[in-house]
């Protein structure tokens, strides 16, 4: 790319990152004036989608002009435009929003914007907008499809198991998670990783804690009702267990979810690696799933668990069904990577982490300077 290219598309994300929230609200105002019923398409609050939209264009007017990191901007966008169809969003929106994006970068560049820039900038927003739409196009099956709730029951005042029944094929793999809508915010998507592997009777199971201030949590926990339909959408996520290295996982909280997929998948398996689970909670009564994890433990001998927590008793308000010391758990005191760090040499092991972003994050880091090798530690979002 030129140097006056490269230098058009600096300037045009240096004017819109000084105020990004303008430039996103002067965008969708452009689209919607193109194309008002759009607007149905979207949440009634889109600050959050705002949010993320500017980091879309913000990474792509950094890779554009750039000398690497464009075959990872091409996947990003392609997957991008699969999973917007979920939304309703059609092939024929994406040239509406390139129109709007530029309009936008003309008015806020006003005495820049002549007629170099306009082509550079076109051409940037014609590529973005371009490769999400051609994904779109290509991609096989429907975009959503949907579930009913079977079971729904209560395991705290903030937990939840939701049990559902498809009658469409289940697409997903064990281990991965999947994008869901209730009817109760249609319009909005959280990510859910199914506790079980996917069968032939279209069985699914989520463990939904209620997340504060977090309006889908909430409301999965305390208002999904047997018979709500909920609608599910892309699949994602790659963990899985390689052959060849004994493992480690560790989970906190309803972090448990995929790796919990993952063990009983491996429970059918006669050659499944040597595996030690690390469950981790606040409160011992908090660990909602030892005694499954413990059911399938007494059947299989390459499993072995250990229960964290981070206080030894629970509060007046939460009562367990059994302790980990009533299920012949080994039980460890303390903050779960330092527990992890502490227990043993991992240095060989491939690493399952999943749960909290902090804890994530301070436990691949405890790994790694423990020896174990960071290509082999697989993680996903936050639970």
């Amino acid at each position: 790319m030129g140097g006056h290219s490269r230098h058009a598309l600096h300037h045009v994300r240096q004017v819109i990152g000084r105020d990004p929230d303008a430039f996103t609200r002067g965008v969708f105002t452009r689209l919607f004036a193109l194309d008002p019923d759009l607007r149905d398409l979207f949440p009634a609050q889109m600050s959050h989608l705002r949010e993320a939209f500017f980091g879309v264009i913000d990474h792509a007017l950094e890779v554009i002009p750039s000398d690497d990191g464009h075959t990872d901007l091409v996947e990003l966008l392609a997957q991008l435009g699969r999973d917007h169809r979920k939304f309703g969003v059609l092939p024929a929106h994406y040239p509406l929003m390139c129109t709007a994006l530029i309009g936008e970068f003309r008015a806020l560049l006003d005495g820049y914007w002549d007629g170099d820039t306009e082509e550079t900038v076109t051409q940037a927003m014609m590529l973005t907008t371009g490769v999400m739409r051609g994904a779109a196009e290509m991609a096989s099956g429907p975009p959503t499809w949907t579930a009913r709730v079977a079971e729904k029951y209560r395991i705290t005042r903030d937990l939840a198991v939701v049990r559902l029944l498809s009658e469409d094929p289940l697409r997903f793999s064990v281990g991965q998670f999947l994008e869901v809508a209730i009817p109760q915010w249609p319009h909005e998507w959280r990510h859910l990783s199914p506790a079980i592997p996917p069968n032939e009777d279209g069985e699914i199971e989520f463990h939904v804690r209620a997340v504060p201030g977090g309006v889908v949590s909430s409301a999965i926990v305390s208002t999904t009702r047997v018979g709500d339909v909920w609608k599910l959408a892309q699949n994602h996520g790659t963990l899985h267990i390689e052959r060849g290295h004994d493992v480690l996982m560790v989970a906190g909280g309803t972090g448990l979810a995929p790796l919990r997929a993952l063990l009983i998948e491996m429970s059918k398996r006669a050659d499944s690696p040597s595996t030690h689970i690390f469950y981790g909670m606040r409160y011992p009564g908090e660990l909602y799933d030892l005694a499954v994890l413990a059911r399938i433990a007494s059947t299989n001998p390459w499993l072995r668990i250990t229960a964290v927590s981070q206080e030894s008793d629970d509060p007046w308000w939460l009562n367990s069904i059994a302790s980990p010391e009533d299920l012949g758990v080994d039980h460890r005191i303390g903050l779960l990577p330092d527990v992890v760090a502490a227990e043993g040499d991992w240095s060989d092991h491939q690493a399952l982490v999943v749960g909290s972003p902090q804890m994530v994050t301070a436990t691949r880091r405890r790994l790694i300077i423990a020896g174990v090798r960071a290509s082999r530690i697989q993680s996903d979002p936050v639970y």
